[in-house]
């Protein structure tokens, strides 16, 4: 399967592209050399449904489920969310800081949403992802290293331990490397 492929203001054709507000301007000179993969369910452990979107967005109804209560005022996003069933939702620019990472370090460096791009797989820590996901994932990230500087791929859990557990031990990072091969 071909790369996804990228416009000069880092976009993609290959991705459904809904503009979310939270994000922001990188700081000068930035480089975009990491990837760092994630898992997220709203409600936890349930699929296909509006939670993530909206919450990228900053339209989550905080009064729809229990769950929500705690992401009231939350403002957060990805560049990219890969659902259970493959498809891609591009929700910030590659250019831009999307809010993804939180308190962050790779190799020494702080505040990862400088110099990463973020993507979002629907799914939990305790469950496989699918193979649609993969093949998704695997297009996506090489268009991705074909485009820009991008030198590690990490997980939320390397850049933020201890804070963080995603993408979780269901994820399978051997399969993910081969599939970039």
């Amino acid at each position: 399967m071909t790369a996804f492929a990228f416009d000069d203001a880092g976009w993609t054709r290959d991705a459904v592209g809904i503009p979310s507000p939270h994000h922001d301007a990188r700081p000068d000179g930035a480089t975009i050399d990491l990837l760092v993969i994630h898992n997220i369910s709203l409600p936890p452990g349930e699929f296909g449904g509006p939670g993530i979107p909206d919450l990228f967005l900053g339209r989550l109804d905080c009064d729809a489920h229990p769950y929500y209560e705690r992401l009231r005022g939350l403002r957060v996003s990805a560049h990219f969310l890969i659902r259970r069933d493959g498809a891609v939702l591009q929700f910030v620019s590659c250019l831009d800081r999307a809010w993804h990472a939180g308190q962050s370090e790779w190799r020494g460096r702080t505040r990862c949403n400088d110099f990463s791009l973020g993507i979002e797989l629907e799914g939990t820590d305790d469950m496989p992802f699918d193979e649609r996901q993969y093949a998704r994932l695997a297009r996506l990230a090489r268009g991705l290293l074909a485009r820009y500087p991008i030198v590690d791929v990490a997980g939320h859990s390397d850049i933020a331990p201890g804070r963080k557990t995603d993408p979780g031990p269901c994820f399978d990072w051997a399969r993910f490397r081969r599939d970039l091969a």
